[in-house]
């Protein structure tokens, strides 16, 4: 785990004082996360403590900001922020839609108890006189059931131990003798438990995989105890390919869908102790979380069920779901997963977002494409009721142009909608360029190729594109402008400040996630302490720069990019997956060359530096969302005239 980031400090080193044989050796010694941090990241994961139960989590609010170090972030805590909240914003949400048009009433077509019928888009059930056209109604609300297949589950005694790896994995006769299974254990009564070698005790179970397309279920319970457990399902060949920590509390819940026949392992562990090697049972890093347990696992055929919607480019569609099901998703023309959520995050929203929240899960979608769209769900038996509505883009027909404004001037404000401590005054970003060995008079230069930075990432690009013929905004900064803030459709990015001043640990942070920008007037930071801070941390622009760097070029071009990241916020992106090899502006911290755009030298300001766009790619696991998010697209469609 890296260590704490430092706080602005007037003996920063810089990497252009250092010899290039030192700087060389700071690029070989990343301190990012650790491989195995990094794996825990990309499942879903996280690395840090968790807050007490009931407890408010410490630190920043994940989803909004890009944060210098994700191993520190408590995202559990914040999932269960994000489930109150969104259930206080949808009742506030329902006072103001009172009036609004009554939703088609749709009833699932599939007869009860039975499956097959709606599960994939190629043979969605419709939902007639839904859309924003005309006299289509924007409003929906469909009824359905889930009826999974019925499985009888063989109680077994608990395991002999050891049983902490693949070769020494408990049998459970799936599928070859039975389906399910219910049985118990206790972690921590292995021979690598805290009572004797310490390095963390696993019970394993074995699964025998002959239908291809059945789902597997594991859920967990601690009646009694201390014990915080997390599942993890590994192939054959060890390799980790699902994982859960927290479902709706402490306790685990894991779904899977097999792809492929043959034999699979899951693994019972406590929190944020997995073996490195699935085939040693010693090889934990330390007994944590330990007590007794109780588990339900099946294997059966679950249903899905999928309904289609008609959408225009543009349309920005908003799902939930209450009842039964535990997952929501959202499906493009093409039948391609594009936001998939088991949870509700709308209390990320701005306050007047009209998007529907409050379900068991909640997911939402800007359109790209005339066509048809589809919402499945599932992870669930029984009853359901979905609600799904669409808008189109706030700005269409506003003769005012959407406006951001670069303040570089530092400023005054209330960072409590940051969550910091109240009204503040940052620095301005002429403070922090001796941090990277720069003078004033690099000033302007920098300002240029910052600006230019971000109206290639936020204009050129977008209109380039040609995926709205109508796109339109305007980007201005305060070294050439007076301060619009405050006029009608103009949001703010601040580059200047420190995490000190500001009371927000993080590199940047914007007011909102808002897609479709209802909110049209909001404000972000773009903090310059850690960016100009130490070259030991690789946060730190100062960590890529060598004699042999374009210094001006490669700090406006970084700063440039994470100022287009916040902006992405204000039009509706999440955070995609930072440990892939997929470039994007909306990459999550933690992995800065990509965001950076350092090349593979290593340096950065160097000729093989690659220029970071908007564009497709994942989401970010940690976070709770799952599928392909067009951060380009979004962007383009609703930034309109």
């Amino acid at each position: 785990m890296r260590r704490t980031i430092a706080l602005l400090a007037g003996t920063a080193l810089v990497a252009a004082m250092l010899p290039a044989t030192i700087a060389t050796a700071e690029l070989k010694n990343d301190s990012g996360p650790s491989a195995a941090d990094r794996a825990r990241l990309a499942t879903g994961g996280q690395v840090a403590d968790k807050a007490p139960a009931g407890k408010a989590p410490t630190g920043v609010n994940p989803y909004l900001a890009l944060v210098p170090d994700p191993t520190t972030i408590d995202y559990a805590a914040w999932k269960q922020v994000a489930e109150k909240q969104g259930l206080v914003r949808e009742q506030k949400r329902a006072l103001r839609k009172a009036v609004a048009v009554s939703p088609v009433l749709v009833d699932e077509d599939e007869p009860d108890g039975t499956q097959g019928s709606n599960d994939s888009p190629a043979i969605a059930q419709p939902v007639p006189g839904f859309g924003t056209k005309g006299k289509q109604n924007p409003r929906a609300r469909i009824l359905g059931s889930l009826d999974n297949e019925v499985v009888t589950r063989t109680a077994l005694t608990p395991n002999t131990e050891d049983d902490g790896a693949i070769p020494l994995a408990r049998d459970t006769g799936i599928q070859g003798v039975r389906n399910g299974i219910s049985t118990s254990g206790t972690i921590g009564d292995g021979p690598h438990g805290s009572a004797a070698g310490d390095t963390g005790d696993f019970d394993f179970y074995k699964l025998t995989i002959t239908q291809v397309g059945e789902t597997m279920t594991a859920d967990m319970d601690t009646p009694v105890g201390l014990l915080d457990p997390m599942l993890a399902l590994y192939n054959a060949a060890g390799e980790e390919i699902a994982f859960n920590d927290d479902s709706g509390g402490l306790d685990s819940l894991l779904r899977f869908t097999f792809t492929a026949a043959g034999d699979y392992y899951l693994a019972v562990t406590g929190y944020n102790v997995l073996p490195a090697d699935p085939f040693d049972p010693a090889s934990g890093d330390g007994a944590a979380s330990e007590g007794a347990y109780n588990l339900l696992l099946d294997v059966a055929a679950a249903d899905v069920d999928f309904y289609a919607v008609q959408l225009r480019k543009g349309d920005v569609l908003g799902t939930s779901v209450t009842g039964s099901a535990a997952r929501i998703t959202v499906w493009d023309t093409a039948g391609r997963e594009v936001h998939g959520s088991d949870q509700d995050a709308t209390f990320i929203y701005p306050p007047n977002s009209p998007l529907p929240g409050g379900g068991n899960a909640v997911s939402e979608h800007v359109a790209d494409e005339d066509g048809l769209h589809y919402v499945s769900v599932g992870s669930g038996s029984g009853n359901y009721d979905i609600t799904v509505e669409a808008f189109r883009p706030n700005l269409e027909g506003d003769k005012i142009t959407q406006t951001i404004f670069i303040d570089f001037n530092g400023q005054r404000l209330n960072t409590a909608i940051f969550g910091g401590p109240g009204v503040v005054t940052l620095s301005p970003f002429r403070a922090f360029l001796g941090r990277w060995g720069l003078t004033t008079a690099d000033e302007n230069a920098l300002i240029n190729k910052i600006v230019a930075e971000v109206t290639e990432n936020l204009k050129q690009d977008l209109v380039a594109s040609g995926l709205n013929d109508k796109f339109r905004l305007k980007i201005l900064n305060s070294r050439d402008n007076a301060d619009p803030f405050g006029e009608v459709n103009v949001s703010r990015l601040i580059v200047g400040g420190t995490i000190a001043e500001s009371g927000v640990n993080t590199i940047g942070i914007a007011q909102s996630i808002d897609p479709g920008n209802f909110d049209t007037q909001e404000s972000a930071l773009i903090l310059l302490d850690v960016l100009s801070g130490p070259a030991a941390d690789d946060a730190s622009l100062n960590f890529y720069l060598t004699p042999a760097s374009d210094k001006r070029a490669f700090i406006a071009q970084a700063i440039g990019n994470v100022v287009s990241h916040e902006a992405g916020h204000f039009f509706g992106n999440w955070h995609v997956d930072q440990f892939n090899d997929t470039l994007n502006l909306m990459d999550q911290g933690g992995n800065f060359p990509l965001l950076y755009g350092v090349g593979p030298d290593g340096i950065g300001g160097t000729a093989d530096d690659p220029d970071v766009d908007f564009g497709e790619d994942e989401f970010n696991p940690s976070e709770g969302f799952t599928g392909t998010e067009d951060t380009k697209g979004r962007l383009a469609t609703v930034l309109t005239r």
